[in-house]
């Protein structure tokens, strides 16, 4: 169970943290050995501490209606930061200062003690910030602060029953639910009652649904006690005791003893049935719980309790039905709530502008009512405009603001948090316990009291709400400062602590480096928002951050355009956190290893860094190293020296003794995934043995790799399998994937029963393994992938069970079976046993020995996909579940009878094609959605009638003689593909047999000669044309298609892009390839190009030199692409005059362009990308005066991936 949250929470731990820090400094005698006068001023700032502890909470109290002592907090925490960093200082000068020796050793302890003692005359600083502190812990007295005990920080009303129901809106199906749990005695037994969770975040309606459900007139007369109690944080079993015994009797009561309460509460509650609401529950110790229910149990059948809750933990504690989660509201219903509560006469309803202002501020509640409800009590009887915007832009807001609202929604990782909360010291072990998992424990808290949530779209990735991240922000104050709004900036405060920029603000890089010489305490430097697609202008940024804040303790420089970082770096004593990821960087200087703080170092994705520095070694107290996606030719040598580490991603063996694969054996707290790379650099299984991987129990998913080599024939294969058999994992295993293994068997340990965790396995490219280990004992696994295995000839009993004695069924849990590029394999033996009970998804691709039979049952099969297996000739399996089904390529699979549920279908070759489109004619797949057939040289006919009312998407590929029969029309389907099919039709009219079309594809039609539309295609929204070398006109389309907006025609160069009549101008985007005509005929005059905005020319004649001509382009266009335009040598400035709205000019692979003619590319551009263009890229890249004046108002200009400045 979390502590409980008392005012000073923040300011009470920091200080019990400085004075940790205090003692370890004080027992350690390598520190202040002997120096009398420094130690006094330690014990002096020490007793400040004690005496400051007790008055925080007084202090946290007044300092919302007395200013002086608002700014004495302030001061304190400043100066306590001042400490903080003081005393980290000195703790690391003794550390390092012979790093070698140990502590014990007397001549080492002196002589570490005199550096300290060099650096504290140097500085001169420990006077100053001792002296600093005393002065503010005296003025406690003149701000007469006074000692208490911790106070209860809820200042929240207690809620009652009473509800308005006429302010009530938007949570009546909610409302029902509750309904019918509560009046629902089935799920009632005697001596259980059961406990209804209602769960959300604060403010979002959870108090009102209560009351809603409590006042319901069924509610009333189904129990015959009704009881409210106001929980809160304050869980006192006596206090909530009396309380419901007031409640259900409605006279006061006087008991105190918690023995005769509950006995005095039993025998109320035995009589009749009662329902009883306990609203705003915080308490999550089962303990508690267990106590308050006691009386309770007894009670008579029928009889609820309701709970309302932030925290899901509280809900999991007490629940003995599912929680009901209460969503946010939707804005039309948090208007209501709004106008509701804002009083506003019927004439101000009427007024359009202020119900526009209106709903634009009910935006920024987020569907919380709570938020709408006070909004509109703000401003209740106020109609006036004006005031209303002023509070729509007012900063109560913080910067939600619509050009940079996504700033709320920053999403982050747990993991990455708790990096962070640990670089500020935020975390210490607790126990057993290390300082990653009691963040692990906070963040969950976190999360079940609502203050993160996690994002919708992303997996394992979460975001602040942004009325949770204003009040961080507010309770922040000048100690966090983030660049991202130049227009609403403040000014900076030299207390900042935390500093952060925004990349996809409009705060330059330049004026946040013009301020770092006042923010020189700065602990953090963060730059959010950033990716290799975002203009980013670094300026000098990482010299300057490192020259001038000199106590960062983290530091991101993730998606920094940066090659080097510079050697300054090691000068950041205090650096806890450092994030490289995704940037440039070849090589790191070797300064960094005097990083003696580090914790983590973040280089995922830097794909240019072949080697860490060779002094890594020296980083011990590192425990975060991520290397993934980085190109390490092995590992730096002594890692072994690295024993705090609990997460390396990566280990890539070296050659040579100390970085040989045995350095991993004293890494014993290893946590999480690790990949070890270069697997053929261990020379025996003594050296795997060495590595202790069957030791580390932290590590859930390992991946082993042997990197190939073609040349190397000559494996002893026994040696293989002793090296693999000795990097035996520990049974916490969850996954495991081995690639290269030149083995021709696998170890015993694979197929042991008793790796009863591992859910997924990935076997791959291990080319000379003739037989399967056991798979099917392993009793949990979910997923198996068997891939690229050149000498596996039999799938045999093996790979189910070790030896007929097994009685269990194989592959109980089995979800998802794939094979895998298995050139040899020729059998399958799976008709023996009765295995795969679960299993969901079987892929068998490019096996093309394979023969005989598949499974013949599979019963929770849903997927089935075949593909390019030659020789196969089977029956499908019988599976009634299936939805999916894909085969394709040459093979002799006999479908047999079409399962009912499919909603896939995608099938190829002759004989399957002729058997699926009868059967389709003669019987109805009322769930088919999708449909493709393709690789069919046979005559066939397709009778639109006999497609399936259900489907939506179809694909005709490679069927040259399928002939569709024009008997009706289909209103379904949605998607249309018709590749390299149809021969036969030269006057292509299939799309009247779709009216209800939106997206359409036609290609690699030789004979096709014009598309004929005689209906309406009304939402017809993209074509796609290509490869249609008779192709003449389409004039037709334009009429029929109103709501066609993009429109694709490649390699199609007879056609004529002119319209007839009067066409609509709905196209938004054309994409335009190989046409011959482009330089002669303009086309992009005529009338139906007036609207567009995004234009993409691939490939043309060879004549054209100059692009573009004058008046030639749209003047609607919003973005251009050249692509491939070989012979173009010079982009004209004329033609680009009138383009007023171009955003974003792309030029790739133009290889004889080099000049840009005329005064300079239109103003409104933001993006220039140039890329494989040799000629100009290499005279925008050296700022070429004959180029560059023409292009450098251009705020983002790309060249081969490099922003160019």
């Amino acid at each position: 169970m979390a502590e409980k949250l008392y005012g000073g929470a923040y300011l009470s731990s920091f200080v019990g943290a400085v004075l940790d820090n205090l003692s370890k400094i004080i027992e350690d005698d390598s520190v202040l050995n002997g120096n009398y006068s420094s130690l006094e001023w330690i014990q002096r700032l020490e007793k400040c501490l004690y005496d400051v502890g007790p008055v925080l909470d007084d202090a946290e109290l007044k300092q919302f209606t007395d200013k002086r002592v608002k700014k004495w907090l302030a001061d304190l925490q400043d100066a306590l930061y001042s400490a903080d960093d003081f005393l980290d200082q000195l703790s690391t000068k003794a550390a390092t200062a012979n790093p070698t020796a140990t502590q014990t050793d007397p001549g080492i302890s002196a002589s570490c003690s005199r550096v300290v003692d060099s650096y504290i005359e140097d500085t001169r600083d420990m006077e100053r910030i001792v002296g600093r502190v005393e002065f503010l812990v005296a003025r406690k007295s003149y701000l007469r602060l006074k000692e208490t005990a911790k106070v209860d920080m809820s200042w929240r009303i207690p809620s009652t029953s009473l509800v308005e129901p006429s302010k009530i809106c938007g949570r009546e199906e909610d409302k029902d639910a509750i309904l019918k749990l509560l009046l629902n005695d089935d799920d009632t037994v005697d001596g259980d009652i059961p406990v209804i969770p209602i769960v959300g975040m604060g403010g979002i309606g959870k108090t009102t649904l209560a009351q809603m459900v409590y006042h319901d007139d069924k509610v009333k007369e189904m129990f015959a006690f009704r009881g409210w109690v106001c929980v809160s944080e304050e869980f006192d079993v006596v206090k909530v005791t009396k309380t419901i015994i007031e409640a259900i009797t409605s006279s006061p009561c006087n008991l105190t003893d918690l023995n005769l309460l509950q006995h005095d509460l039993k025998e109320k509650l035995s009589r009749k049935k009662f329902f009883v609401v306990l609203d705003d529950v915080w308490n999550e110790n089962y303990d508690d719980w267990n106590v308050l229910l006691k009386p309770f149990q007894k009670g008579v059948k029928g009889s609820k309790i309701l709970i309302t809750t932030r925290s899901k933990k509280v809900a999991s504690v007490v629940e003995t039905v599912s929680p009901h989660e209460l969503r946010s509201l939707s804005d039309e219903d948090c208007w209501l709530v709004f106008s509701k509560h804002a009083r506003l006469s019927p004439a101000s309803m009427e007024n359009p502008t202020l119900v526009e202002v209106g709903k634009d501020i009910i935006k920024k509640c987020d569907g919380l009512p709570l938020a709408a409800q006070a909004l509109g009590g703000l401003l209740r009887g106020n109609s006036d405009v004006k005031y209303w915007n002023h509070l729509l832009k007012s900063e109560i807001w913080g910067h939600s603001d619509d050009g940079i609202k996504g700033i709320n929604d920053y999403p982050f990782s747990k993991d990455e948090l708790i990096l962070l909360w640990m670089a500020e010291n935020f975390l210490q072990p607790v126990g057993k316990k290390t300082m990653e998992e009691v963040g692990d424990g906070y963040f969950d808290e976190l999360i079940a009291r609502s203050f993160f949530q996690p994002q919708s779209t992303r997996h394992k990735i979460f975001v602040m709400h942004d009325l949770v991240h204003d009040l961080a922000m507010s309770f922040a104050g000048e100690f966090y400062y983030r660049g991202e709004d130049l227009g609403k900036a403040d000014e900076i405060d030299s207390k900042t602590r935390h500093l952060s920029h925004n990349a996809k603000g409009n705060y330059p890089m330049s004026k946040l480096l013009g301020v770092c010489d006042g923010v020189e305490n700065t602990r953090t430097f963060l730059e959010i928002n950033l990716d290799r697609w975002i203009p980013f202008n670094m300026e000098n940024a990482p010299c300057i951050l490192l020259s001038k804040l000199l106590h960062l303790r983290a530091l991101s420089f993730k998606s920094f355009p940066l090659e080097s970082l510079p050697d300054s770096i090691g000068g950041l004593i205090h650096l806890r956190y450092l994030d490289l990821s995704e940037t440039y960087i070849v090589t790191l200087p070797e300064s960094l290893c005097k990083l003696y703080n580090l914790q983590t170092l973040k280089l995922f994705e830097c794909q240019k860094l072949k080697k860490l520095p060779d002094g890594m070694k020296d980083l011990v107290n590192l425990r975060h190293l991520d290397i993934r996606g980085t190109n390490l030719h092995e590992m730096p040598i002594g890692m072994n020296k690295l024993t705090n580490l609990q997460f390396l991603s990566d280990y890539v063996v070296g050659k040579h003794e100390e970085n040989k694969i045995k350095e991993l054996g004293a890494l014993a707290d290893l946590h999480k995934s690790i990949y070890i790379a270069k697997l053929e650099n261990v020379v025996n299984s003594s050296e795997a043995l060495d590595a202790r991987m069957s030791d580390k129990d932290g590590i859930d998913s390992m991946r082993l790799s042997w990197s190939s080599n073609e040349d190397e024939n000559i494996v002893d294969s026994q040696i293989e399998e002793d090296i693999l058999d000795k990097l035996r994992p520990h049974n916490n295993l969850k996954k495991l994937e081995i690639i290269g293994y030149m083995g021709t068997r696998f170890p015993d340990w694979l197929e042991h029963f008793s790796y009863h965790n591992i859910t997924k396995i990935r076997l791959s490219g291990c080319r000379n393994c003739c037989v399967l280990p056991s798979l099917g004992q392993l009793p949990f696994l979910k997923y198996l992938k068997i891939f690229n295995f050149e000498m596996l000839g039999i799938v045999g009993t093996e790979f189910y069970q070790k030896d007929e004695s097994c009685v269990k069924k194989p592959f109980p849990k089995l979800e998802t079976l794939e094979f895998e590029s298995l050139n040899c394999w020729k059998e399958w033996c799976s008709m023996k046993f009765n295995s795969f009970p679960l299993l969901k998804q079987l892929i068998i691709r490019k096996c093309p020995m394979l023969r005989g039979e598949l499974p013949n049952y599979l019963p929770s099969l849903e997927s089935l996909e075949i593909e390019n297996c030659e020789q196969l000739s089977c029956s499908l399996p019988r599976a009634p579940a299936m939805t999916y089904l894909r085969i394709t390529g040459a093979n002799e699979v006999r479908i047999g009878e079409l399962p009912p549920l499919l909603r896939h279908l995608s099938i190829g070759g002759n004989n399957q094609v002729e058997w699926v489109v009868e059967a389709i004619t003669h019987k109805q797949l009322t769930c088919l959605t999708f449909l493709s057939i393709s690789d069919c040289s046979s005559q066939i006919s397709f009778p639109v009638s006999a497609i399936p009312p259900s489907l939506e998407k179809l694909r005709i590929q490679s069927c040259r003689k399928l002939e569709f029969q024009m008997d009706g029309q289909h209103h379904s389907l949605q998607v249309l593909s018709i590749i390299s099919s149809c021969d036969s039709v030269t006057s292509f009219s299939l799309l009247d047999a779709f009216p209800n079309i939106k997206d359409g594809e036609i290609s690699n039609c030789e004979k096709m000669e014009c598309i004929v539309v005689s209906g309406s295609l009304s939402c017809l929204h993209s074509l796609w044309i290509h490869d249609c070398g008779s192709l003449k006109s389409m004039s037709k389309v334009w009429m029929a298609a109103p709501q066609l907006q993009y429109l694709a025609i490649g390699r199609c160069p007879e056609i004529d892009l002119s319209a007839t009549g009067d066409p609509n101008c709905s196209l938004r985007s054309l994409l335009v390839s190989y046409y011959e005509k482009l330089g002669s005929s303009a086309p992009f005059m005529n009338s139906q190009f007036h609207g567009l905005t995004h234009l993409d020319i691939y490939g043309e004649d060879e004549s054209v030199k100059c692009l573009p001509k004058e008046g030639w382009l749209p003047p609607s266009l919003e973005s251009l692409t050249l692509n491939g335009i070989k012979s173009v040598e010079t982009l004209d400035c004329k033609g680009f005059a009138h383009l007023t709205s171009l955003q974003q000019l792309d030029i790739s692979e133009c290889l004889k362009l080099e000049n840009i003619d005329g005064e300079k590319l239109p103003a409104s551009l933001i993006r220039l990308t140039i890329t494989h263009t040799p000629l100009l890229g290499k005279r925008c890249e050296m700022k070429d005066p004959q180029i560059w004046p023409k292009i450098s108002h251009i705020q983002g200009i790309r060249v081969d991936g490099r922003w160019i400045w």
